[in-house]
């Protein structure tokens, strides 16, 4: 697989230089040990759907491991945005590098819906995120490791229709882990969760991105989410980065600080701002 996307393939937006999104300072203390994600640089980024141009140009770099939340009103393009990323979509213009030749199973994606297979079992699902490794002789060996990490190991033979939502969000969660990513997606996957369910698997993704050490970029409508979560809090606005926030707050973070409150204020009111702008 190529290491950059670039203009001649169909993929994102060109970006105009001067709204370039300064770097987040890396905050050491909060990398995950032994980190195994990959850099992600992304250069006069664009993409247009029709006449509608979603991204208008983002230049970004993602340190290898860091924690990245993009947020921003509907429609702004933080969804194109990751399914670029993740290349789901080509890029229109600009480019797109991990700065390293990169296999399928690198990169994966968590969406808000579980997409399980009505017809296999829970370790069957979690086996279909392996891909071409599906046949190997340690599959069901490494499977049953991922519902582990996800607090499923007890649910291996259950069918998705008798699982909770949120159960059914752990097996999506194990089967984007399954085959070690070095680059986790997330498209709002706990956006259709009840408020206490959504912190329980809030704190699971905290934990096995600590433990794995990918590199995650969440995108969530939910900015004490965002600001509970990630290391760094990306704002698109029109299609490009409007706010660069970094989220210096230790781990575990303390939810309902004074200093995530801060922050997340800080946040709103720029969307807000944003909304009287228009």
């Amino acid at each position: 697989m190529q290491t950059a996307l670039r203009a001649s393939l169909p993929e994102t937006e060109l970006a105009g230089r001067a709204n370039f999104a300064p770097h987040a300072r890396v905050v050491r203390e909060e990398r995950p040990v032994q980190a195994s994600g990959l850099p992600l640089s992304i250069r006069g980024l664009r993409k247009s759907f029709g006449d509608n141009e979603v991204l208008r140009g983002i230049d970004l770099h993602i340190p290898a491991g860091q924690f990245v939340a993009i947020v921003g009103k509907s429609g702004c393009g933080k969804s194109t945005l990751l399914r670029l990323i993740a290349g789901l979509d080509k890029i229109d213009a600009g480019s797109l590098s991990f700065g390293q030749e990169i296999q399928p199973e690198d990169i994966r994606v968590m969406f808000q819906e579980p997409r399980l297979l009505p017809w296999a079992r829970v370790l069957a699902n979690v086996e279909v995120g392996l891909g071409r490794d599906r046949a190997s002789s340690d599959a069901h060996a490494r499977a049953e490791k991922a519902l582990i990490e996800v607090g499923l190991a007890d649910k291996r033979d259950q069918w998705p229709s008798v699982l909770s939502g949120g159960q059914k969000q752990r097996v999506a969660l194990g089967r984007a882990l399954v085959s070690r990513p070095r680059v986790l997606a997330f498209d709002e996957p706990l956006g259709a969760l009840d408020a206490l369910t959504r912190i329980s698997m809030q704190r699971l993704l905290e934990r096995v991105w600590r433990d794995q050490g990918f590199t995650a970029i969440l995108v969530t409508h939910d900015v004490s989410e965002a600001v509970a979560l990630a290391d760094r809090v990306l704002v698109i606005e029109e299609g490009r980065i409007a706010h660069d926030v970094t989220v210096n707050a230790a781990r575990p973070r303390q939810r309902g600080s004074a200093e995530l409150a801060g922050l997340e204020g800080s946040i709103l009111s720029h969307l807000l701002s944003a909304d009287d702008r228009t």
